[in-house]
């Protein structure tokens, strides 16, 4: 089943098509989306099909910034009651911890992770690629770019990141990101992320309504009790932000759940699935990604994956595939070399 978000993540949509050229119904249609989608913010529709949307306009544009570009408009409005929820609570970091609770109600396939590191905080976001193994460039800018837009608005209209750090290549031109985020845009990073200042989270916030905000929480549980993440979804996202770490287990999981680790598999195998099957599924979208699509090498890439050694690395990826990490590579060079020739 397809991870599921919100059409308001196509807010924009249409203006940055029809700037780049592009018929925007057609590219809906073509996508397997309806047009009318963009009339109706709070509808679930499959993240696979947005993520095909989001790249096919980027190729077809040459606009390799295109998810960007949507970004530069977005307004915490777009997020219906959880943007109401996040703007009226008396700190940024408080903002932050209601989104990472609320995540799942508007993207099932973005995880989102604080850490304090002495007086920086990192904002960690990523994305599950998917059945079809998306390229995700397009959907990680877009993220990223949502959040910069937000903190914006929580705290000043030019306030900028230390640093935005992205797993993916630099693009042929750096204009659009330097513009949005500032000089300080990193590429071909370990994690997607926007570092900022501790102090920047503890702001406090002289906007804040608490009685919006207990509103807010009204109308959130109550959506809540309707379309209640399954925890097959936020396992998933668990593992994806834990396994570079190498803590990728069963009972980090469950921590980050606030539950035993019975609860975790019992819950998986109601919706039959195991804890090591998720672990593979991911690895295998991860591998598939960072093998074939990127030229980090394979020991960073066992890495990012979470093995220990490139052994146990090299050993795991062909009993998946069927060949070695470096023989993926060479057969994608190869490929490469005809596509040119």
């Amino acid at each position: 089943m397809s991870s599921l978000v919100r059409a308001a993540a196509l807010t924009n949509y249409s203006e940055v098509a029809r700037a780049a050229g592009l018929d925007p119904v057609r590219m809906l249609l073509d996508a397997g989306l309806s047009p009318g989608v963009l009339r109706e913010p709070d509808l679930m529709i499959p993240v696979e099909r947005v993520g095909r949307l989001l790249q096919a306009s980027a190729t077809m544009s040459g606009n390799e910034s295109f998810g960007l570009c949507m970004a530069e408009s977005r307004l915490l409005s777009n997020l219906g009651a959880v943007g109401l929820l996040i703007r009226d609570q008396a700190t940024l970091r408080d903002s932050l911890r209601m989104l990472m609770r609320y995540q799942a109600l508007l993207n099932g396939a973005l995880s989102l992770a604080v850490e304090e590191c002495g007086e920086l905080v990192i904002i960690r976001e990523a994305v599950i690629a998917g059945s079809a193994h998306q390229p995700t460039r397009q959907r990680v800018e877009l993220a990223l770019g949502v959040m910069v837009r937000l903190i914006r608005q929580l705290l000043k209209p030019d306030w900028e990141p230390r640093r935005v750090c992205f797993e993916h290549p630099a693009p042929r031109d750096l204009g659009t990101h330097q513009r949005f985020f500032g000089p300080c845009v990193e590429f071909d990073y370990d994690f997607n992320c926007i570092i900022c200042a501790k102090a920047d989270l503890d702001a406090r916030n002289p906007s804040a309504d608490p009685a919006m905000a207990r509103y807010a929480q009204q109308l959130i549980d109550a959506s809540v009790m309707s379309q209640h993440a399954t925890m097959l979804e936020d396992v998933r996202r668990i593992v994806l932000l834990l396994l570079p770490s190498g803590r990728c287990s069963i009972e980090q999981v469950a921590d980050h759940l606030g539950v035993v680790c019975r609860t975790v598999q019992r819950r998986l195998a109601e919706e039959g699935q195991s804890f090591s099957s998720i672990v593979n599924d991911i690895r295998t979208e991860l591998a598939a990604r960072h093998v074939i699509e990127s030229d980090r090498s394979l020991t960073e890439v066992a890495t990012l994956l979470g093995f220990s050694a490139p052994s146990g690395f090299s050993r795991w990826y062909h009993a998946q595939f069927g060949c070695s990490p470096k023989e993926s590579r060479s057969t994608r060079g190869t490929v490469r070399r005809k596509t040119t020739a």
